[in-house]
């Protein structure tokens, strides 16, 4: 079963959420009782589908929701914005009251992460447990900012295949150290068909937009203000050094450290089982089912 239900964000945004497995049922004889609820927050660039695989062994024991931002996926793309560190924060917070699961766990990737872990500081009330996967606290700079202008700038744009999106992103693209094909599949999940061929569902210049209101600021004051339960996670070859995630959670006042055994960046894209055995017991601790 897969399923997408309509939210309003921020602004009036309209925002899809996905269900791609039935949740369990409540501990009543008639199931109506509430389930613990789970919100999964993409990076930048990503889309819902992207959590389909973790959603799935989520919801055996947990109600689990995955958000298409602003931006991204099938929610609105407005191009005057805003995309804002706000918006996106406020966006997931609409989210979660609307769909009735809070205090939620919260499961964020790269970009995700960060505004899973500023919501988990602006209101406490809404989440129960966090989950961040592969996101820096420190600043990324203005540097940052340029390669990533200027790399979108390389797309070879339209793809005449999905096999040429899998294979430039997997192998030719300039930031690829080596052969990747989980990065392959990761971007072919966000190009739609069009007369010319393969284009992002994106508009990059809308993701240097919401890029922008971040990589010039540090986020430890943010990170220091969780309160709950908070698995940081980080694969070999991933963004994350082992150095600032070990800080990041000595920074958490309830933090833990995990590490995917030859994961890059895309975690759960790279090794879905190392992923699965870092964040699942963590979540039946932090956030136990009845």
């Amino acid at each position: 079963m897969v399923r997408r239900i309509d939210l309003t964000g921020a602004d009036g945004v309209r925002l899809a959420a996905w269900e791609f497995a039935d949740p369990p049922k409540g501990p009543g004889d008639d199931g109506a009782e509430p389930v613990q609820g789970v919100l999964l927050l993409h990076g930048l660039m990503g889309r819902a589908a992207h959590w389909a695989d973790t959603a799935r062994w989520l919801a055996e024991r947990y109600r689990s929701v995955a958000l298409d931002q602003r931006g991204h996926g099938h929610s609105d793309k407005p191009a005057a914005g805003p995309y804002t560190r706000e918006a996106y924060v406020a966006d997931a917070a609409a989210a979660i009251e609307q769909l009735g699961l809070g205090p939620v766990a919260l499961v964020g990737h790269s970009m995700g992460a960060l505004t899973a872990w500023q919501l988990a500081a602006e209101r406490p009330d809404l989440v129960r447990a966090l989950v961040i996967g592969d996101m820096r606290a420190s600043a990324l700079g203005a540097a940052s900012q340029r390669e990533w202008e200027s790399w979108f700038g390389t797309w070879p744009v339209p793809f005449a295949t999905l096999a040429d999106v899998r294979r430039w992103f997997g192998e030719d693209d300039p930031r690829v150290e080596r052969p990747n094909p989980a990065r392959g599949a990761f971007f072919a999940e966000v190009m739609c068909e069009s007369p010319d061929g393969w284009r992002p569902v994106f508009s990059p210049r809308q993701m240097l937009a919401a890029r922008e209101t971040w990589v010039h600021d540090a986020h430890w004051d943010t990170l220091a203000q969780v309160r709950c339960p908070t698995l940081v996670v980080r694969g070999p070859d991933g963004e994350l050094g082992r150095a600032e995630a070990q800080e990041m959670v000595r920074v958490l006042p309830h933090g833990r450290y995990a590490e995917v055994a030859d994961a890059g960046h895309y975690l759960h894209y790279d090794q879905p089982d190392g992923w699965r055995a870092a964040v699942e017991p963590f979540l039946a601790e932090a956030a136990p089912t009845p």
